[in-house]
């Protein structure tokens, strides 16, 4: 399995708290676009069929956290 990129755990990180690709994107200062394509790639490379599964999956494997606040 190809590794996630740091980028794709930081989208994935934001995935995870419920933040939208519009709130990730002016947090990571991307654009829209990019967001959803490391959404998308991420997705690919968990075997992920969502959103959701695909932040489950890399939480399950010790990919992203979650921030305590």
């Amino acid at each position: 399995m190809e590794p996630l990129t740091i980028r794709e755990r930081e989208v994935l990180e934001g995935v995870a708290v419920g933040e939208t690709s519009k709130a990730i994107s002016e947090k990571l200062r991307i654009s829209e676009p990019t967001v959803k394509w490391h959404v998308a790639k991420a997705l690919k490379k968990l075997g992920a069929h969502s959103r959701s599964e695909a932040v489950a999956i890399a939480l399950a494997r010790g990919y992203i956290r979650l921030a305590r606040q």
